[in-house]
C-alpha cells in the first residue's frame, strides 16, 4: 500500500486530508507523526507544521468493489464471494447483437457480387450507374450523406444519470462520515452539457472550501475520478457548497478589471497568483473584450499564472485577441 506524507497546522487537518486524498475511514488509516509542530512564539512567530506519513491499514472492499461494477457488495462477512467478470458478459451481449451484424454483412456481400456479375455481363444497368457517376454531384448532397453515415455509426451514448449520481453520493458519504460531518447532497445533470451538479449543505461547510476553494476543488476531483468510473461517457462533475463558486467567479472578475486598470495607468504588465485552469479562463474570459490589454497564462501547474499586459500598437492588439480566443480555450 502506498504511503504519503500530508503537512498541516494541526494533527486533526492533517489526518482529514490523509483520509481525503486515501479515500478511506478513520478506522481504515495507519500513520506516524514525523514533527509534531508547534504554535511559535504567542501562536503568531516561529510556528511549524505537522507532518505525519498515512497508508490504509487494509483497502476497502465496498469501495473497490462499487468502483469496478458500480454496486456495493452486501455479501455478509465469512462467505465466498463470486468473481464478476464484466469482460465476459460484455462480449456476451456482443456475441447477442453479431447476427444482426452478420446479417448486414451479407447483404452488403450480396450487392457486390451482383454489382460484379454485372460488370461482368456488361448489362446495361453498370453503363447506366457510370452515367450517374460522371454526373455532377452537390456539396450539399454529399454533407448530407457524411452526417447520416456518422449518426448511424456513432450513436449519442445516453448517461445513466442515476448511477452517476449514486456513485457521487457514495462516495462523498463515505468522505463525510471519516470526517465527521453531516452534509445533506443535493443534485441536478444537465444533458446538453453532460455537467452533474452537487450541491453540499450543512454546518461548518468553510472546511469544505478551504484556502481559496482548494479543498473543495480536490474534493471534486477525486468525486469525478469515481463518477467516471461507473458512467458510460464522460461527465463533468461540479462540487458547490453556498454559493461558493458564483462568489468565486464575481470576485475575479473583479480583481481581474482592477488589475486591467492598473496596467493601463502603469503601462506595466501585472502577474497574478497561480490558479486553476477554471479560474485562469475567467479572467481571460472577463478581459478577452478589452481593447487596451491582453491576457496569457506563463508557467507549469500547479504555478501557471495569468500575465496582464497593455496592447502596444493595432498589431499587438489583434495579436492579442488571438491569444485571448485560444486561452480561452484551456
Amino acid at each position: 500500500m502506498d504511503m504519503i506524507t500530508v503537512t498541516a497546522k494541526t494533527l486533526d487537518e492533517a489526518i482529514t486530508k490523509a483520509l481525503i486524498e486515501l479515500g478511506t475511514t478513520s478506522d481504515n488509516l495507519d500513520y506516524d507523526v514525523i514533527e509534531k509542530g508547534s504554535s511559535g512564539f504567542l501562536g503568531l512567530f516561529g510556528g511549524k507544521n505537522v507532518v505525519i506519513k498515512a497508508k490504509k491499514k487494509r483497502e476497502d472492499d465496498d469501495l473497490e468493489a462499487f468502483l469496478t461494477t458500480g454496486k456495493v457488495d452486501s455479501t455478509p462477512a465469512g462467505t465466498v464471494k463470486e468473481k464478476k467478470e464484466p469482460v465476459k458478459e460484455a462480449v456476451k451481449e456482443l456475441a447477442k447483437e453479431n447476427p444482426k451484424k452478420s446479417s448486414q454483412k451479407n447483404q452488403k456481400n450480396q450487392q457486390r457480387n451482383q454489382k460484379k456479375t454485372r460488370k461482368e455481363e456488361g448489362g446495361s444497368e453498370v453503363k447506366e450507374e457510370v452515367k450517374q457517376a460522371e454526373r455532377p454531384v452537390s456539396l450539399d448532397a454529399v454533407k448530407k450523406e457524411a452526417e447520416e453515415d456518422l449518426d448511424e455509426k456513432k450513436p449519442v451514448k445516453k448517461i445513466d444519470v442515476e448511477a452517476c449520481t449514486a456513485a457521487a453520493k457514495v462516495f462523498l458519504d463515505q468522505v463525510f462520515a471519516a470526517m465527521e460531518m453531516e452534509v445533506a447532497i443535493t443534485n441536478s445533470f444537465d444533458e446538453k452539457e453532460r455537467e452533474l451538479t452537487l450541491d453540499l449543505a450543512g454546518a461548518d461547510m468553510g472546511i469544505l472550501i478551504g484556502k481559496r476553494g482548494q479543498t473543495l476543488d480536490s474534493l471534486q476531483y477525486l468525486t469525478s475520478l469515481v463518477v467516471n468510473k461507473v458512467c458510460d461517457g464522460y461527465v463533468r462533475v461540479k462540487l458547490d457548497t453556498e454559493n461558493y463558486r458564483a462568489r468565486r467567479k464575481e470576485t475575479l472578475e473583479t480583481l481581474a478589471k482592477n488589475i486591467a486598470y492598473k496596467v493601463k495607468r502603469t503601462r506595466r504588465n501585472v502577474s497574478l497568483e497561480p490558479m486553476n485552469p477554471y479560474e485562469r479562463r475567467i479572467i481571460h474570459a472577463a478581459l478577452q473584450n478589452d481593447r487596451y490589454v491582453v491576457t496569457r497564462s506563463e508557467g507549469e501547474d500547479p504555478f501557471r499564472h495569468v500575465v496582464i499586459s497593455l496592447k502596444r500598437d493595432g498589431k499587438e492588439r489583434r495579436e492579442g485577441r488571438k491569444n485571448n480566443q485560444g486561452q480561452n480555450q484551456e
